[in-house]
């Protein structure tokens, strides 16, 4: 089982950058395909991004492909969601979680494993 703490949330100006860490903790997080998700309030989680196990490929939703980029740091078993040209529609708690399938997906049901979030704010 692995536990899963993200960081680095706050409040920006729009066009501003943020980076969100999540450290995981329990077991190597390149045994997972790690998943980026986040919340906006009175909306469904939706899925933001996901770097897979071993390549480390990567798939990012449409409304911040070219924005955002998702990594990983092994050594620190940390994964990273570098985000940049914020918007404020990007305002949303983001979470990170852990798939045991190679790939990860699209979807909550496809992640086992979900830290508690860490809230985004930007400000027009």
């Amino acid at each position: 089982q692995v536990q899963l703490v993200e960081s680095g949330g706050g409040l920006v100006q729009a066009g501003g950058s943020l980076r969100l860490s999540c450290a995981a903790s329990g077991r190597t997080l390149t045994s997972y395909a790690m998943g980026w998700f986040r919340q906006a309030p009175g909306k469904e989680r939706e899925f933001v991004s996901v770097i897979s196990r071993g390549s480390g490929s990567t798939v990012y939703a449409d409304s911040v492909k070219g924005r955002f980029s998702v990594s990983r740091n092994a050594a620190k078993n940390t994964v990273y969601l570098q985000m940049n040209s914020l918007k404020p529609e990007d305002t949303a708690a983001y979470y990170c979680a852990a798939s045991t399938s190679y790939s990860g997906g699209y979807s909550r049901s496809d992640y086992d494993y979900w830290g508690q979030g860490t809230q985004v704010t930007v400000s027009s």
